[in-house]
């Protein structure tokens, strides 16, 4: 998978792309990333990006000149041809749709993926209308840019493509992940697959910290009673921390 990020602060990505699974990805291949200065694509001495919004207003607002020139220097084809089961134009700002892990899985399946990070008092939208096939957002709540978002879109997706973490089934098992319905030969006889839950509690050495045991049940050998222990810690998590899941959840006889 490709990627393509347009910013005005290329040199923000350059340590989240030095560390950890994202690093490994992107050196072995599965992954390669490139950012572009959007102000390399402008014709004044300036190298202006933004201007003042119509209507009137506080902060400034990007030109659609330096992002059109952008993209369309990267080879990327019109909206109004693209593939899109294979490649994609996103905007990432404040406005946009919720990015989430089923977004994540989609995307993931994608050949190249060409950000736009927002900046100032947002983007022209006809950027947006002309341009991009997806305007998202990673939160409610406003950032200063699109570069913290970029970088969050790309670790999701890319942990999600083959041989980007050493066991496969990682993702099955994490929170969001999908449901299991039974132990099955291909999952660990203790593991209980999220089903749009919050992930269960875990628990390593030393079996006894500062008072607190780890629970009897993750140490006796049962594999079914830790599953459903585990199943139970998933849900009850997920009631206390993120109750609008339990709407949408794969919870078979079990209550919200």
């Amino acid at each position: 998978m490709r990627f393509d990020i347009v910013t005005i602060f290329p040199e923000f990505f350059t340590s989240p792309f030095q560390h950890g699974i994202l690093s490994r990805a992107l050196q072995t291949g599965i992954a390669s990333a490139h950012t572009h200065n959007l102000r390399d694509f402008t014709h004044d001495r300036h190298k202006t990006v933004d201007d003042r919004p119509f209507g009137g207003g506080e902060g400034m607002v990007l030109k659609p000149e330096p992002i059109f020139d952008c993209v369309e220097s990267l080879g990327i084809a019109p909206k109004d041809t693209r593939d899109p089961a294979r490649e994609s134009v996103i905007l990432l700002s404040a406005q946009g749709s919720r990015f989430t892990q089923s977004v994540a899985h989609d995307l993931a399946r994608l050949d190249r993926i060409v950000l736009l990070c927002g900046r100032y008092e947002g983007v022209d939208e006809r950027v947006n209308q002309l341009l991009c096939d997806r305007e998202l957002s990673i939160g409610d709540y406003v950032l200063s840019g699109g570069e913290l978002p970029a970088a969050v879109l790309i670790d999701a997706v890319v942990r999600l493509l083959p041989g980007a973490l050493g066991n496969a089934d990682s993702t099955r098992h994490e929170s969001f992940g999908a449901a299991d319905t039974g132990p099955g030969e291909d999952l660990p006889r203790s593991t209980h697959g999220a089903g749009g839950l919050l992930d269960y509690p875990h628990y390593t050495r030393p079996a006894l910290f500062r008072g607190h045991p780890v629970p009897a049940i993750l140490s006796g050998g049962d594999h079914d009673a830790i599953r459903k222990w585990r199943r139970a810690q998933a849900l009850e998590k997920t009631r206390k921390n993120r109750p609008d899941l339990l709407a949408s959840a794969d919870l078979p006889g079990e209550v919200r």
